[in-house]
């Protein structure tokens, strides 16, 4: 037999959605009939495995018919067992790492998770530090002080986050800033860009579409742009200027990503020499800032005077 079965075998009942079909079968497998969970068990157990037999492959080790892997397939939410294979070839792709035999291999004590993450962060912006290219830090740093407004963009988690906190340095020394992180409305921001305005991207893969599509609508309408990204990525190739890195990755899942710290520091470094670039304007609007903030809340005291 072969995956024509996918065709002809009747429909199963209820499904779910097959984006993971990885969720679906341990959610599912103790209500599957007989048979359909004799499949589930096996794939359960050999997940890698299953990704390069055939239908007729499987059935034989399950002691099962095609027709019955077929709508164990269905069952999983997909059209048949060619879709499951590929949905979870794409579900093991990245749920490998997630997939914990031990968890308690993971138990640590609090400053211990401190010092990781300590360790973690300085060995990746240290691999940052020798990535960078001084001069696209200078092309961007001019580029920003001499602007007329700048847009910040990022989407996503982290991205996002980033994209606020560099608006949030950007408006204190006087340079029109906002952040955008809702893809429709960054496209439609990204339009009445035109000369001498910015659009500043942050992006860890910069790969996204959003991303990407609004770096070309700011270009068309002759804006410079700016990234904060991956190396060799999508974004990188077509904004104006493109600081680049490849940071690595931690293989403990548990442990938040170190590379938004990096990215962070790029952000606060730029900010720095804008600052130092326009200092008389930025010292003055610093000045207004903490003189507004004391005559609100009545603290004379030291305060970190970018906050």
């Amino acid at each position: 037999m072969n995956d024509q079965n996918d065709i002809d075998a009747p429909q199963s009942h209820g499904t779910q959605v097959a984006i993971d079909v990885i969720s679906n079968l341990n959610s599912r497998v103790d209500g599957l009939p007989k048979r359909e969970k004799k499949v589930a068990r096996f794939v359960q157990e050999n997940f890698e495995s299953v990704i390069s037999m055939s239908i007729a492959d499987l059935a034989k080790a399950c002691e099962v018919s095609s027709p019955t892997v077929v709508r164990f397939s269905r069952s999983m939410g997909c059209d048949g067992y060619r879709e499951f294979k590929m949905r979870l070839a794409q579900n093991l792709a990245v749920s490998l790492q997630y997939m914990i035999t031990n968890p308690s291999q993971y138990h640590s004590s609090e400053v211990g998770n401190v010092d990781q993450i300590i360790g973690a962060l300085s060995a990746t912006i240290n691999v940052m530090r020798k990535q960078l290219d001084n001069h696209v830090l200078c092309v961007a740093k001019e580029a920003i002080a001499d602007a007329r407004s700048v847009l910040v963009g990022g989407i996503g988690g982290g991205s996002s986050v980033l994209a606020h906190e560099a608006a949030n340095r950007l408006f204190r020394l006087g340079i029109p800033a906002i952040a955008i992180s809702e893809s429709y409305l960054l496209q439609m921001r990204a339009a009445t860009l035109k000369s001498h305005d910015v659009l500043f991207l942050i992006s860890a893969s910069g790969e996204a579409d959003e991303i990407v599509t609004a770096a070309e609508i700011a270009n068309g309408y002759g804006a410079t742009t700016l990234a904060i990204s991956k190396k060799g990525s999508k974004l990188t190739k077509i904004v104006s200027a493109a600081i680049e890195v490849d940071l690595p990755e931690d293989p403990d899942v548990h442990m938040p990503t170190a590379s938004r710290y990096a990215y962070l520091v790029l952000v606060d470094a730029l900010s720095m020499s804008i600052a130092q670039h326009n200092a008389e304007q930025a010292t003055e609007y610093l000045r207004r800032i903490r003189a507004s903030l004391t005559a609100y809340h009545g603290r004379i005291e030291p305060q970190p005077l970018g906050d």
